[in-house]
This record gives C-alpha cells, sequence and structure tokens, in this order.
C-alpha cells in the first residue's frame, strides 16, 4: 500500500527525531576522530584541508541543521533567509575565531547543552509559544545571533581540545569559516528545496505545529545527553 501524504509528511519527522537519538556524537558538534587525529598532525597553513573539514563539519552537524531548519521554518522570502542566515554566521565566526585565537574555553558538555537548548527555543518559538506565555515576542534576529555566537563556542572548545599547531593558525581557521559558510550554502540550499516542495502541500500548515513539537523534542534529547555527560564524566 503506498503510503499517504500525511503518512510520508508524519513518517519525514520520524526520521528526524531518530537521527536525534541514533546518530553518533562523532558527527554532532564536532568533528569526527579521524578530523580530529589530522587536525592534530597538522602544521603550518593548509587552507584547502581545513576548508574541506569546515565544510564537512557543517553538512554533518546536525545541531547546527536543525536549529537552521527552525529558522527558516517560516521564512519565505530569500531576503529574509539571508538575513538570519547571515546573523547565525557572524556569531558562530566570531566565537570560533575569538575563542581558539584567544584560548577562551567552556566545559563542551555545557556548551553543547546550550547549543541544543537553541534548538528548542527556536522550535517554541515557531510555535508561538512566548507569545502566549508571556504575551510578546522576543527579538528573533537578535536570538539567531546570540545562539550563533554559542554554536561558534562549541566547535571553538572542540578545537582547542585537540591542540592545534599554532603555525598557521589564523589562515587554517579562516579556511575553516569559509568552508563552515560554504557547508551552511549547501545543506540550506537542500532544506529550502525541500521545504519548498513541502510548503506546496496543503498538509505544511496542517503539520508545522507537529514538527516543531518533534524538533523540540530533539533539541531536549541533546541537552538531556550532554547534562548526562557533564554529571557522569
Amino acid at each position: 500500500m503506498t503510503p499517504s501524504p500525511k503518512h510520508k509528511h508524519i513518517f519525514f519527522f520520524a526520521i528526524l527525531c531518530a537521527i536525534a537519538i541514533f546518530i553518533p556524537e562523532a558527527l554532532a558538534h564536532g568533528v569526527t576522530a579521524g578530523d580530529k587525529g589530522y587536525i592534530q598532525e597538522s602544521t603550518g597553513p593548509m587552507p584547502f584541508p581545513f576548508l574541506y573539514l569546515g565544510a564537512k563539519h557543517m553538512m554533518t552537524g546536525y545541531d547546527h541543521l536543525l536549529f537552521l531548519f527552525g529558522v527558516i521554518f517560516f521564512l519565505y522570502k530569500l531576503k529574509d533567509v539571508s538575513i538570519y542566515v547571515t546573523l547565525f554566521a557572524v556569531g558562530h565566526i566570531v566565537t570560533l575565531l575569538g575563542g581558539v585565537l584567544l584560548e577562551i574555553s567552556i566545559n563542551a558538555y555545557i556548551i553543547d547543552a546550550i547549543i541544543g537548548f537553541s534548538i528548542v527555543y527556536k522550535a517554541l518559538d515557531n510555535m508561538g509559544a512566548y507569545q502566549r506565555w508571556f504575551g510578546f515576542q522576543p527579538n528573533t534576529k537578535a536570538a539567531t545571533l546570540i545562539f550563533g555566537l554559542f554554536h561558534g563556542f562549541g566547535l571553538a572548545t572542540k578545537i582547542l581540545e585537540y591542540e592545534i599547531s599554532p603555525d598557521g593558525l589564523l589562515l587554517n581557521l579562516i579556511s575553516f569559516n569559509i568552508g563552515v559558510e560554504v557547508g551552511q550554502i549547501l545543506a540550506l540550499a537542500a532544506i529550502l528545496i525541500i521545504m519548498g516542495y513541502w510548503r506546496k502541500s496543503k498538509s505544511f500548515m496542517k503539520h508545522a505545529y507537529a514538527a516543531n513539537t518533534v524538533l523540540m523534542a530533539a533539541g531536549f534529547i541533546f541537552v538531556g545527553y550532554q547534562m548526562t555527560g557533564y554529571f557522569t564524566a
């Protein structure tokens, strides 16, 4: 039996939730074990390898992607998408560069828990929770920038743990950031294409609340996972 469009959308978001639970930590807001070893052994300016690592980080960083998914969920104009994604990118770049160059380190579990909370926050925002609970709408642009800062700190903390060589560090970090933005554009393009098809269907608004409920649940799973690690490490 061919599943109905309604069931297809439910199945899609079930997969989203499963990703949050079962994808290993290595693909979260850090880098894989193999890339970690490469970073630790690298020395001197290596712009192209670090550009690739930055793009790979964004394309496989499901915490980034879920947050961006929430950010653009109700954005229909390309101009608005560009503004919000730029704000997120600026925050990410500032704390990634500043965190590594100034050696500002935050406990990895705490920062990743905050990143998980950013997903929860955006899902609740999309559900109109703050207007119902508090009677006002928080500044969505400011929130996107602030959470972008935390996302950047998350990766900066991981890079500091790997004790990357100071030889060529600035160029490598800049190359990594360029790669992150390239990966972000590619991932965002794919998300927008999928969202474009979904928005044309009659089921979009019908299932929008349920979709953000699943997004919120995924964020809570991330928070719980990281806080468990914090208290048991």
